[in-house]
């Protein structure tokens, strides 16, 4: 049966053709008191999530078209501020999937709306939430309030991000409805100062499309994190009583549900998480049946690519996320429809109007498998270390000006030679050495932060630590994350100075510049080097892969310089997406950096995750 007015909520996904072919639209956005209004007219916005960082650019416009193939109308995103200001100051709003306008034209192009979530903190389960690590070099800093020297970077970062999302403004003809302000809020502070200076930088900055928030549907939360005159987002809004709490305490503006989880995400240990699909379509056949507004969270994740994947801070403790964001959503990281897809599609279908039709769903990317074959050894990282910085007493990665990578920690011992070595704290995973020998692994993560180190007949012992900085966290009271050593390191009680200091941020540039080892040794910390052939008659052209480094024990993975993210034999992760744009016709190189392994292993290239 077709529900009243239900051919509302695809105004756009059937929109007139000079939409559709990305020209200036005449329409207009506005929130009523109750509902989104559309021309005047109630507007069911139907919202699938995507985020331009985790996916290729050459991939955007391909999960554009299947959001739109399984009934949304609307795609939102996230921002992530510290993706596009890696360094103060220097911003990249242009580059590969970095360019924002790009995908802007892409969404409009395909006849379909823009939900806008630029922070400046977001979570994602992205490194930070979103928030650029450079400012933890301030030792004393405050986030998400009116400490004035995080507010000055975020005045900064909303007047250049404005220049670029405020010509595509639904008043100017372009595809965006909304901006949201900060986010989940009422989770975290509750320094509504903060949040009206927000509204008021994007108001000064020439954004004039309504704003939103985004809270849990408690009180406490809601009275946090809301704002007068802003519509109110429900992270889940999956009950009337949610709906009916938020309307009360913010009455006159449209309340919607600003995340529906068809998925889930994922921690390294974890099994994948899976949510239940029948759970999920009589969660979303309410929401049709009520004409709600929402928005799939996600659907379709992508990658946590290089070093972007986040972590949270649970009853488990430190808990990193896996590299993939597949998130159990309709779309995978590879962008295939899933059966729960499908299964969406049917269900929204059933509400178009008589003789409307979706558009048919797009074929996928292709895959290619990879024949197995051995990485050997090519060099050390013992053997291209920099030149070391001194200090008294070790400091976080922050400190030293590293955002990203690895840190190696060395002092001669003095006094105490052997007994308990503590690491107060280690953010997040170390491996120790005494006298160039492996000696064991520091985890935060298991809460492991000391060792037993062995007697030693050298007359100066010589300790390193290398520690690996892994996700910060991005949710909740513990967003102050920095890396490394964060305090001190004794042993029997006794604190070690005089460090020596190696910053290996193992950028791309670091990996470039790798010098090669006739004899790389059997010390931990090894980078293998191998590649394959790609030949068009192969039919390899246009093809993602996934290498499985399930022979492998805990590193990083660089596909022709690019940076495909950490893998850990944990689980449940082990393969690592890449895409077909860093593949090459003919010879491609794959450069492993592994923590323990010492002898050559084979990898593979598969289909799926």
């Amino acid at each position: 049966m077709i529900k009243r007015n239900a051919g509302l909520f695809l105004l756009l996904v059937l929109a007139s053709a000079a939409q559709s072919q990305g020209q200036k639209s005449t329409h207009t956005f506005a929130l009523g008191t109750s509902e989104f209004l559309m021309d005047g007219k109630p507007f069911q916005i139907i919202s699938g999530e995507l985020h331009p960082a985790r996916i290729p650019a050459s991939h955007w416009q391909h999960r554009i078209r299947m959001a739109r193939a399984m009934g949304c109308n609307t795609i939102s995103v996230y921002l992530f501020w510290n993706y596009h200001e890696q360094e103060e100051g220097i911003y990249d709003f242009t580059t590969g999937n970095r360019d924002l306008a790009q995908f802007f034209r892409l969404v409009q192009a395909e006849g379909m709306w823009l939900i806008i979530r630029p922070g400046p903190y977001v979570c994602a389960e992205w490194d930070l939430g979103g928030i650029p690590p450079w400012l933890l070099r301030i030792p004393d800093i405050k986030f998400r309030c009116m400490d004035p020297r995080y507010m000055q970077a975020v005045e900064r970062y909303i007047g250049e991000l404005a220049k670029v999302i405020r010509p595509f403004q639904i008043t100017d003809g372009g595809p965006l409805l909304m901006i949201q302000i900060e986010n989940e809020y009422g989770s975290y502070g509750n320094d509504r100062n903060y949040l009206f200076r927000l509204r008021e930088l994007w108001q000064q900055n020439g954004m004039v499309v309504p704003t939103f928030t985004g809270d849990g549907a408690t009180t406490y939360m809601l009275e946090a994190g809301s704002l007068p005159g802003s519509a109110v987002g429900l992270d889940s809004g999956d009950s009337e009583e949610g709906f009916a709490l938020a309307a009360r305490m913010n009455p006159g503006v449209p309340v919607f549900s600003s995340e529906t989880y068809p998925g889930w995400l994922t921690h390294w240990g974890e099994e994948w998480a899976r949510r239940d699909t029948p759970g999920l379509l009589k969660e979303v056949k309410w929401l049709m049946d009520s004409k709600k507004s929402f928005n799939f969270y996600v659907i379709h994740g992508g990658t946590n690519f290089g070093y972007t994947a986040g972590a949270n801070s649970g009853r488990k403790g430190y808990e990193p996320d896996v590299t993939s964001y597949d998130y159990d959503a309709p779309i995978t990281e590879q962008g295939a429809a899933t059966p729960k897809y499908h299964a969406l599609r049917d269900l929204i279908t059933s509400y178009l109007p008589k003789g409307k039709k979706l558009p048919p769903v797009p074929a996928p990317v292709p895959t290619i498998e990879l024949a197995s074959f051995i990485l050997q050894p090519f060099t050390s990282l013992w053997d291209n270390l920099p030149e070391p910085v001194d200090s008294v007493q070790p400091k976080t990665f922050e400190a030293y000006g590293q955002d990203y990578g690895f840190i190696l920690y060395k002092t001669e011992l003095i006094g105490h030679k052997s007994g308990r070595l503590t690491v107060t704290d280690v953010h997040d995973y170390a491996t120790v050495f005494l006298n160039g020998s492996y000696i064991g692994t520091l985890d935060r993560r298991e809460k492991i932060h000391s060792i037993e180190l062995p007697e030693s007949q050298v007359e100066k012992p010589v300790l390193e630590i290398l520690v690996e900085g892994m996700g910060r966290i991005n949710f909740a009271q513990e967003l102050i994350d920095r890396k490394g050593i964060t305090d001190r390191v004794t042993l029997n009680g006794m604190t070690l100075m005089n460090w020596q200091v190696c910053k290996l941020p193992m950028d791309n540039k670091f990996i470039a510049n790798l010098r090669s080892t006739a004899t790389p040794g059997k010390k931990p910390g090894l980078f293998f080097k191998g590649s394959f052939e790609l030949t068009r008659d192969s039919g390899a052209a246009g093809c993602d892969t996934y290498i499985d480094l399930s022979a492998y024990t805990k590193g990083l993975v660089w596909i022709n310089g690019h940076n495909l993210g950490r893998y850990w034999n944990i689980g449940p992760q082990q393969r690592l997406y890449c895409p077909a744009e860093w593949l090459l016709e003919g010879i491609n190189e794959i450069i492993v950096f592994d923590l323990h392994e010492t002898e050559p292993q084979a990898i593979a290239g598969a289909s799926t995750l």
